[in-house]
């Protein structure tokens, strides 16, 4: 049986990890969206169920956690907090009880007119500049793409 290779000396040295500023990024940048959604009584993973939602409801929950790569786990309180907002309605499917279908309220979907400023004031607060935006959400596209194929395969 083969020896596992040695990794390099500074090979955990935290400068060298792709998966820190991926982390720290992500962290800071939701930080950003804290003052454009708090006014709303949003947090940020609620805006990204709404976002979905503005899109494709009224759609299944399953859908909605595929998309958002959110577990049942933390989609469904995410939810109840949308319901109790008054912004989404839950309901099951008539054709398969095991479905619940997710739509957005008359109040849910004039929220979204108050959260389309959100996207340009959020660029406009970061000040980089937006070609360089543009191609690093390129690449992160790939790279999720990409690492959504490895989990399908059970690899990641």
């Amino acid at each position: 049986m083969a020896q596992p290779k040695p990794a390099a000396p500074d090979a955990l040295r935290l400068d060298r990890q792709l998966c820190f500023p991926i982390y720290a990024a992500s962290r800071l940048v939701t930080r950003l969206y804290q003052p454009l959604l708090e006014p709303l009584g949003l947090t940020y993973p609620q805006y990204i169920i709404l976002m979905i939602l503005w899109e494709d409801a009224p759609c299944a929950v399953s859908a909605i956690g595929a998309r958002a790569l959110l577990s049942s786990n933390t989609l469904t309180p995410l939810l109840k907090r949308l319901e109790q907002g008054g912004w989404i309605t839950r309901a099951r499917s008539a054709r398969d009880e095991r479905v619940v279908r997710v739509d957005l309220t008359a109040e849910g979907r004039a929220l979204k007119g108050r959260c389309a400023c959100i996207p340009g004031d959020l660029v406009r607060t970061v000040g980089y500049p937006a070609q360089d935006l543009m191609t690093l959400k390129a690449l992160m596209d790939d790279l999720v793409a990409h690492l959504r194929t490895l989990d399908a395969a059970g690899r990641a």
